[in-house]
């Protein structure tokens, strides 16, 4: 162990009053290490998949009808279930996602308040139900390959199977369930949060079907916990296993079906003209194909066959599928050509959309895969669908459900960007989390926080005129009572539904700003979030396989950050709290003296001085030659001659800061100088280590300084900027404002 030799009085004395002036250390340096599980052959410290990662796998041959008359769904299945883990597995869970929509499943029904005198119709539906409907899945039959019943067990979302012969590590087992459900109204959900189901039209009478969480599915098996265990309770949403589907769904046969996977039937289901103009746009890459028009879409929904089509469709290595049905469906459909892949990019909606949704919503899908492949890696599907319905914005593999519609033909700009930032980043949902398949039902903001940060990337790129989330967005909440905030490491459901917005999406989007921005550079930054993309698609990631990748690739050590941003409710509010002005004296009465007449540290008048301007110019600072005491064992000796020559005439500037948020962030100070000139600097989070509290630093400038300013252009996300400024600017009270505006 090394010693520390012959420290002078004036450190010790310097430490010792820091060490006084302290409050309570929180440890906000120190490591992460008990909070992240520990690192072993199938998750490694580096954040990578171990040599020993396994996941399991599930395929799915599935055949459904939609009844519209009944508004009913009735399918069957045949399931491949693959082990890989290393365990043998007796019985296997599913997802029965429909039953979440039974009264008795209502979980969200204390959100909405207590009984007031006065409450709309739509209110009191969400509260207690009086309207009731069918809803919730039937399970006709679960058999095994030979036609054998195999016993079940229901619990509320999810059903149990019981095995006869346990399905042993490297095998597999094929079984068959019969199921239906009734296909709900959507109005009859709070907005948002009906994820499916039907969207009536009264004015012709018909209906859009949004047929997600549809069919029984399996539950994720995985190293970390083993089976997932979470119920659906709508707000976190779905840990699945990746597979390869062949789906065929029965829908009337003037319907237009889209969906996850590729069409494999297209001859059979589409028109002549419909098959060449989806032909066409194949190798459209300048602008949509209409493949059906409003007329023709208008004539379907006056005549309403009663015939039936079948649309198959093929899927592979996806964690679900999902689709979209409808006779009032416009298609238009336009290429997208990626360095090692050709996407089709496609729209469906009414001519209710017109004519917003015609010029906006596939260009939208362009503009998402391009950036994020660009950030990520290369859209690996072959089509990608945006579905337009109320109320909603939703994603599936390959497809998503997505709000915002003109009212008599237009839209103001504000709701259109709202509808494309919709559309942007539930195309963007394609890559966090159907492949980098994080667990939702637990951590939501794994997909949310990172889907919306690469949706204001997008959005930046493509879409610069409009609002975007900054760091400045989050400080209202930031601000919020701590008696009730949760951290961000907090499981999906148990967050309050009118937080999980801020706390889920926005906070890790302001989060990663930050880290790109201020404390990683964009260089580091993307290198490192390009690495955990590639490194977890197809894969389930955990929030410490992030973490650990971004410091790995890029060699930066980031637990303070996790602990701070992600860990923790304090928010950044740093204070700019003193500034001393300082020039070295330019008399020197014997340069050949050893020592002055000066003791260590006298500062002349600057003990009892606080600056308030720089109208009184600098404080007299006196460098006084080293004591060869100071240098313990080196015989070597600074040329003091030379240290006070190259300070001569320079300004040196003390500035205090202080933590009052307790979330430790960089220090970005802006200079601005006499002469008008500017200069920006970024001092690192790691300033506060050894003080969370209060930390000092000297700066050296060669001109004199007329204004400071800390975090400048709202980079921090600081929720109080009115400390953040010397001298202090003077605020402008209401009355003078008011006065000013007349």
């Amino acid at each position: 162990m090394k010693k520390l030799m012959l420290l002078s009085l004036t450190l010790i004395a310097l430490i010792t009053s820091q060490a006084q002036d302290q409050k309570k250390w929180q440890g906000k340096f120190e490591q992460l290490d008990y909070l992240l599980p520990t690192p072993n052959e199938y998750r490694s410290g580096s954040g990578t998949p171990g040599p020993k990662y396994w996941q399991q796998k599930a395929d799915y041959n599935i055949d459904a009808e939609i009844d519209e008359p009944a508004n009913q769904l009735n399918g069957k299945e045949t399931i491949t279930y693959y082990n890989n883990s290393p365990e043998t597995l007796s019985f296997l869970w599913l997802q029965l996602d429909q039953n979440v929509n039974k009264k008795g499943n209502e979980d969200f029904g204390n959100i909405f308040g207590n009984l007031k005198d006065t409450l709309t119709s739509a209110s009191i539906q969400y509260m207690v139900r009086p309207i009731e409907f069918q809803a919730g899945c039937t399970i006709n039959s679960v058999t095994d390959k030979t036609g054998k019943n195999l016993p079940v067990a229901i619990s509320n979302t999810m059903m149990r199977i019981d095995l006869s012969t346990p399905i042993k590590p490297g095998e597999n087992f094929s079984f068959n369930v019969s199921w239906s459900y009734a296909i709900t109204d959507r109005g009859m959900f709070f907005p948002g949060l009906a994820r499916e189901g039907y969207e009536h039209f009264p004015g012709d009478d018909n209906n859009i079907y949004l047929i997600a969480l549809w069919f029984p599915r399996m539950c994720q098996y995985d190293d970390f916990e083993g089976w997932q265990n979470k119920q659906f309770q709508r707000l976190g949403e779905f840990a699945l296993e990746f597979g390869n589907y062949k789906v065929n769904l029965t829908v009337p046969a003037d319907h237009v079906v889209g969906g996850t996977g590729s069409l494999v039937n297209s001859k059979e289901v589409l028109s002549v003209n419909e098959l060449s103009r989806f032909e066409k746009a194949k190798s459209s890459f300048d602008k949509p194909v209409m493949i059906v028009t409003e007329e023709e879409a208008r004539a379907k929904e006056k005549t309403k066959s009663t015939a039936k089509k079948t649309w198959r469709f093929q899927a592979d290595n996806v964690r679900d599928v999902a689709y979209a049905s409808s006779r009032k469906f416009l298609w238009d459909a336009q290429a997208v050509k990626l360095p090692s892949n050709t996407v089709l990019a496609m729209s469906l909606y009414p001519k209710e959309g017109l004519p917003t949704w015609s010029e906006e919503s596939t260009k939208a899908i362009k503009n998402a895969i391009e950036v994020y492949s660009n950030n990520t890696f290369d859209y690996p599907y072959p089509v990608a669908f945006s579905v337009n319905t109320a109320n909603l914005g939703m994603e599936y593999p390959m497809i998503s459900f997505n709000g915002g519609r003109p009212r008599n033909g237009s839209m103001s700009e504000q709701a259109k960007a709202g509808m494309i930032g919709t559309i942007v980043h539930e195309v963007g949902h394609n890559y966090f989390p159907m492949i980098v398949s994080s667990d939702e039902r637990q951590w939501m903001w794994m997909d949310e926080g990172l889907n919306t940060f690469l949706q204001t990337r997008t959005e930046m790129e493509r879409y610069p005129q409009f609002k975007h989330t900054t760091p400045k967005d989050i400080v209202p909440y930031m601000k919020g009572d701590k008696n009730v905030m949760r951290p961000v490491m907090t499981t999906s459901d148990n967050e309050r539904i009118f937080s999980f917005g801020s706390n889920f999406y926005q906070k890790p989007t302001v989060a990663l700003t930050i880290l790109r921005e201020t404390v990683m550079g964009h260089e580091l930054f993307d290198r490192a979030f390009k690495e955990y993309a590639n490194r977890w698609k197809y894969k389930h990631p955990r929030p410490a396989d992030l973490f650990r990748t971004l410091e790995d690739v890029s060699a930066v050590d980031l637990d303070w950050f996790w602990r701070g941003w992600f860990y923790g409710t304090d928010n950044v509010e740093m204070e700019l709290s003193e500034v001393k002005w300082f020039k070295m004296n330019n008399v020197v009465n014997d340069p050949e003296k050893k020592t002055m007449n000066v003791k260590p540290g006298d500062l002349a008048s600057s003990k009892d001085q606080k600056m308030t301007d720089f109208s009184n110019g600098p404080l007299p600072l006196t460098v006084i030659n080293t004591p060869d005491a100071n240098y313990g064992q080196f015989l070597s000796r600074l040329d003091d001659n030379k240290v006070r020559k190259n300070l001569e005439g320079k300004n040196l500037y003390q500035l205090k800061f202080k933590n009052n948020g307790g979330l430790v962030s960089p220090i970005i100070v802006e200079w601005t100088y006499k002469d008008g000139t500017k200069e920006i600097e970024k001092i690192a989070a790691e300033i506060w280590r050894t003080n969370e509290q209060e930390v000092t630093k000297v700066f050296v400038k060669e001109k004199e300084v007329a204004g400071i300013v800390i975090d400048p252009n709202l980079e921090t996300a600081d929720v109080n900027t009115e400390n953040n400024a010397f001298p202090k600017k003077q605020e402008v009270s209401k009355f003078d404002q008011l006065k000013k505006e007349k």
